[in-house]
This record gives C-alpha cells, sequence and structure tokens, in this order.
C-alpha cells in the first residue's frame, strides 16, 4: 500500500513539474522572441523557420527605435516621463497606503469597519467609468499635459490599502506598546518600527505600482496631447501604427521599454520573495 502511495506522490509530482515547465515555456519564450528579433533584420525575423539567432547581429534597431521614424528622437523623453511618473506614483501609493493600513490596522475609532468598506468598494468601479469626469476635473484644473494631470489620479491605491492593512494586522502590538512606553511619538514609532518590518509588503506594492503606470496608456492618451509629455505606451502605440516601421525596430522599442521593469523586479525580488516565509509565520 505504501508503495502504491509513493508512486502516486511521484506521478503527481512529475505532472506538477511538467505543468510549470510549460507555463515557463509559455512566459520564456515569447521574451526570447522579443530580445532575438530586435537584433534582427526585418527579412530575418519573417523567414520560416525562425532562427533564433541573428546573423547578422543587427544593431540598428535600437537605433531607430530611440530615433524614431521621423528622426525626431523623441523616445528617450518619453522614457524620462514615465520613469517620473511611474517613481512618483509608486512611491506616493507606498507612503499613503502605508499610513492609511496602519491607521486601519491598528487604531480603533468609530466607523473603522465602514472606511474600510467604502476603500475597498472604490476597488468595484472600472476605470472606464469615471475616466471621463476625472478629464472633465483635469480639464477644469488646467492640469492637462502636465505631470500633475498624470500623477494626481493614481497618488492612492485602494488595493494598496488593503495590502498594507493585511499585512500589518499580523504585527506584534506589543512592539508598538513598548515603544510608546519608552516615550516614542506615533510618527516616530511609524517610520522607526513599523516601515522597517514592512520591506516585503513595500517592495511588493512598488513592483505593482510602478508597472502599472509603466503601461498605463488609457489615461495619458485621453489627458496628454503634446508629443513631449507622452509616455512609453503612447510612443509604441505610435510607432508601431506607422507605415515606415518595422518588425526589428518594434521588438527593439519593446526591449528598451521593458528594461527598467525587469531592473526593478530584480533589484526588489529578494525583499519580498525572502519576507514571504515571514509573513507566513506570523499568520500562523
Amino acid at each position: 500500500m505504501s508503495k502504491i502511495t509513493h508512486r502516486s506522490i511521484s506521478g503527481w509530482k512529475i505532472l506538477v513539474s511538467f505543468l510549470l515547465l510549460v507555463m515557463l515555456a509559455f512566459t520564456i519564450v515569447p521574451l526570447i522572441f522579443m530580445f532575438t528579433a530586435s537584433m534582427m533584420h526585418k527579412n530575418q525575423i519573417l523567414r520560416m523557420p525562425y532562427s533564433w539567432i541573428p546573423s547578422p547581429f543587427y544593431f540598428q534597431n535600437y537605433l531607430q527605435g530611440l530615433r524614431g521614424n521621423d528622426n525626431s528622437w523623441i523616445f528617450p523623453r518619453n522614457i524620462l516621463n514615465s520613469l517620473i511618473v511611474s517613481s512618483t506614483v509608486a512611491c506616493t501609493t507606498v507612503i499613503l497606503s502605508s499610513l492609511t493600513g496602519y491607521g486601519l490596522a491598528k487604531f480603533r475609532f468609530r466607523g473603522r469597519n465602514f472606511v474600510f468598506m467604502m476603500i475597498m468598494a472604490t476597488m468595484m468601479i472600472p476605470f472606464e467609468a469615471i475616466m471621463i469626469p476625472l478629464y472633465m476635473v483635469a480639464r477644469g484644473l488646467h492640469i492637462q499635459n502636465s505631470y500633475v494631470g498624470l500623477i494626481l489620479p493614481f497618488l492612492l491605491s485602494a488595493f494598496g490599502v488593503f495590502q498594507m492593512r493585511q499585512y500589518l494586522i499580523t504585527f506584534p502590538g506589543e512592539f508598538l506598546d513598548a515603544a510608546r512606553v519608552d516615550g516614542l511619538s506615533e510618527p516616530g514609532i511609524f517610520r522607526k518600527i513599523v516601515l522597517p518590518n514592512c520591506t516585503p509588503v513595500i517592495a511588493t506594492l512598488s513592483i505593482l505600482s510602478f508597472r502599472g503606470q509603466w503601461d498605463n496608456l488609457l489615461w495619458p492618451l485621453l489627458v496628454i496631447q503634446s508629443e513631449k509629455m507622452k509616455t512609453i505606451p503612447l510612443y509604441i502605440s505610435k510607432f508601431s501604427e506607422e507605415k515606415m516601421t518595422d518588425e526589428g525596430a518594434m521588438m527593439a522599442v519593446a526591449v528598451i521599454a521593458s528594461i527598467p521593469i525587469f531592473i526593478m523586479f530584480f533589484a526588489l525580488s529578494k525583499y519580498f520573495i525572502g519576507g514571504s516565509s515571514v509573513y507566513d509565520s506570523r499568520k500562523g
């Protein structure tokens, strides 16, 4: 009986491993194709069967992607715009979500659960439903074609508040009480005790917030008309629609646009991956 059980467990492990390998292939293969195609001439990309190794390496695609089909060199400015907007939103989301989540998790006041439920209710409203009212507000405030117009609607995230609250609920209240007895102020407790112990969830929230704005197309498309203020998704959309664009240059633009996301992920991955076990142990 034990042999049959052992064989069934081994069979399940093989099946799970196979499914994980298939999922990994579906994730990695498009990235490999994007990277290799970015260094190929357009004629080589369209050749079948597809050659996964560029021969020869065609680096002019990256120059064309940065220069643009109209030789305006506007892409570096669009990259800077996306960096400013995404970094600012990530920072404000982490700070405001941490403060709000900490207050909802560790302070008892009348209506606390109601406030939390109202914040969560905003997650049920799709952005498309409030997009036009937001645009009217931005137009009334004259913040079109500006960083303020790109950043202001996304300063705080309901999902970020939820994530921080759920994490901080498990934080031992004895540490906070001991700090208060020692005379540490509430801002000092938050800055010196709470934030240093929230590194895993802060890293996760930072990556998600940064990526969300880095990939945001709909709101910049609505509020930005100036070429100098456009972000990367707008540039890619315009670049791919131009008749002169070839596939190699499009892949090069996609690679350049992906670099900051990869850098941020690998820089912060050790914090939220390494901290997941701490979070699980607190829950237990």
